[in-house]
């Protein structure tokens, strides 16, 4: 975890910011840590990063389009350099709060810039690895907000220390002393409200930035699984992805099922959801391998879960084909590649795992 120091280092930043603008990962954990400082703060933008792996140079006009005085990254491990010097060279400071699994020498390279503060829990003195929400939690310190960094923490396959005052609270959501983050995830009324959220930020533009307006304020978790006119279309967003969701998912369970070592599962269409699908098939298939690819167009977003190292496992393969990239945490890793290095990548895999891993 960060230390007391970095903690009020960054509450120092939030509170200078007059207008700051708040770039986040697309996912629950990277919105939530939005939502926890936004609510901290009272004031700032929203932008979810869809470019994969890097925050790149195509948000600077986010940046000018918004007048920000600040520039917070959130749950992001890349940020290309040229997002970094056109920022910097406009004298705003740029914050990045991570924890993913990177290169120190990556770090340090990218922090050359005194305009730009890095902090991630894996380069501090415990190592302690923790989701971006569990951090922003820790940094706005607001008991009310509990619960909204629990849906992070969840969504991200960690359970926090705080769960246990969320489940007294709200017991008829919870798992009682779950085994894993996943089971409370995944057998639980709890999982619903990050497949909301998850689900919700698969629309366009302006119906996600209404869902955020939506979490600015909202109190209690009920007040995002109870339809009423406030929460309507984000519930509506909700129902029609999951029926997509559901019906994939039985078909990718189906082939998991048939599978001895390593799940492979490859489908396309408009929705991307590789991520949920891949951390399902983890949690149904502990011992196995999962690999999900989404195919759109000539791209393929695969996302990897074990284990292993597929971490090391997977980079290692993605520097044997062209134009692929790639990264994430030890157990769960993502990648990019054009859809004609499939097999390669299939066979790159095994090959760099071998049957000895399992």
């Amino acid at each position: 975890m960060l230390s007391k120091e970095q903690i009020n280092e960054i509450r120092e930043h939030l509170e200078k910011a007059q207008n700051p603008i708040f770039f986040f990962d697309n996912d629950v954990d990277g919105l939530i840590s939005f939502i926890l400082l936004r609510r901290y703060i009272g004031r700032g933008r929203g932008v979810a990063i869809k470019s994969f792996p890097e925050l790149n140079k195509e948000y600077v006009k986010r940046v000018e389009e918004f007048n920000a005085d600040y520039v917070f990254v959130l749950d992001k491990p890349e940020i290309s350099r040229e997002f970094i010097e056109e920022v910097v060279v406009k004298n705003i400071p740029i914050i990045w709060i991570d924890h993913h699994e990177v290169e120190d020498n990556r770090r340090v390279s990218n922090t050359q810039f005194t305009l730009l503060n890095y902090y991630n829990p894996i380069f501090s003195k415990n190592k302690q690895n923790v989701p971006t929400s569990y951090i922003a939690q820790k940094i706005a310190d607001k008991k009310q907000d509990l619960w909204l960094a629990v849906i992070g923490c969840i969504s991200d396959n960690f359970v926090p220390d705080f769960y246990s005052d969320f489940e007294k609270e709200y017991p008829d959501l919870c798992r009682k002393k779950p085994d894993s983050a996943f089971e409370i995830l995944y057998e639980s009324e709890f999982g619903n409200l990050v497949k909301v959220l998850s689900f919700s930020l698969k629309d366009r533009t302006s119906k996600v930035v209404s869902m955020m307006n939506f979490l600015f304020n909202v109190r209690f978790p009920i007040e995002l699984l109870k339809e009423d006119n406030k929460n309507f279309l984000i519930l509506e967003r909700y129902r029609q992805v999951n029926r997509v969701y559901l019906k994939i998912a039985d078909k990718a369970k189906k082939i998991g099922r048939n599978s001895k070592k390593t799940i492979f599962f490859q489908y396309g269409g408009e929705l991307s959801l590789s991520a949920e699908l891949a951390n399902e098939l983890s949690y149904r298939f502990p011992s196995k391998i999962i690999i999900v690819f989404y195919v759109k167009g000539r791209m393929v977003n695969a996302s990897i879960r074990g284990n292993i190292d597929i971490r090391s496992a997977t980079l290692n393969v993605l520097k044997e084909i062209d134009g692929a990239s790639g990264g994430g945490h030890k157990h769960a890793t993502g990648a990019r590649m054009m859809v004609e290095n499939i097999q390669k990548f299939r066979e790159l895999f095994e090959k760099e795992v071998g049957y000895s891993a399992y």
